[in-house]
């Protein structure tokens, strides 16, 4: 199945990347590119879009007011060139926020975000390969299906498995891009976990095992449909 895609971008050469980005892969479906805010208000009231690709500096509505405006907001992801607006994003429960200029390897992997949560689209049953770090001197090779859930530490993360602890050199973020976004979810600024170990949402903490792993607020609802999706 398609997912329907919106891209909204005031500068031609941006929506003209996006375009291509959006055409070189498979499931992607092209439903319009709007370089007009308000246009894009009212292509979003009559039509259906899953995705929706949106600039936030743009002449007359800027992307956060305009994600405001919209009732019934699709999956959305944010490119822009300012990193300032990110927790506005976020509150707004952006499922990524990309940095202009992106690779199309950092595309791809805010659409696997994206296909995380979007209704009916589940990911692949399996969850096979290994994360490679360095931990002291030694080159550690983990199974991705072992790891429960990795905590940030200073300027190191903590990587647990049912049976070690991990500690690493190695930056949450950077993991965030390389671990695959339908088995693993950031929920707050010092943990990514794995959705397959989350046993419960209590309050605004998972529970995995007897461990209590916070959630950010701006994170909360898009974690829920993520790790929670309704029936």
């Amino acid at each position: 199945m398609k997912i329907r895609c919106l891209l909204v971008d005031d500068e031609h050469f941006a929506l003209a990347l996006l375009e291509k980005y959006v055409q070189a892969v498979p499931d992607l479906e092209l439903v319009g590119m709007c370089r007009s805010p308000i246009q894009a208000v009212e292509l979003l009231q009559r039509e259906p879009v899953q995705l929706l690709f949106l600039d936030i500096q743009m002449p007359m509505l800027n992307g956060i007011n305009l994600l405001r405006t919209v009732s019934n907001k699709p999956v959305t992801i944010f490119t822009t060139a300012y990193a300032q607006y990110a927790h506005e994003a976020y509150d707004l429960d952006a499922v990524d926020y990309l940095l202009k200029p992106y690779s199309f390897e950092r595309f791809e992997h805010a659409v696997e975000k994206a296909r995380a949560v979007l209704p009916g689209r589940q990911p692949a049953p399996e969850l096979a390969g290994y994360l490679t770090v360095k931990a002291e001197r030694r080159l550690v090779k983990i199974p991705l299906s072992d790891i429960l859930y990795i905590e940030g530490w200073k300027e190191y993360v903590k990587i647990f498995t049912a049976t070690e602890k991990i500690i690493t050199l190695e930056s949450l973020s950077q993991l965030e891009r390389t671990l695959p976004a339908a088995f693993f979810i950031r929920v707050h600024k010092s943990y990514i976990v794995a959705k397959q170990a989350v046993g419960q949402l209590d309050g605004d903490a998972l529970l995995i095992g007897p461990t209590r792993i916070p959630v950010a607020r701006a994170r909360k609802r898009m974690v829920v449909a993520a790790l929670f999706p309704a029936d």
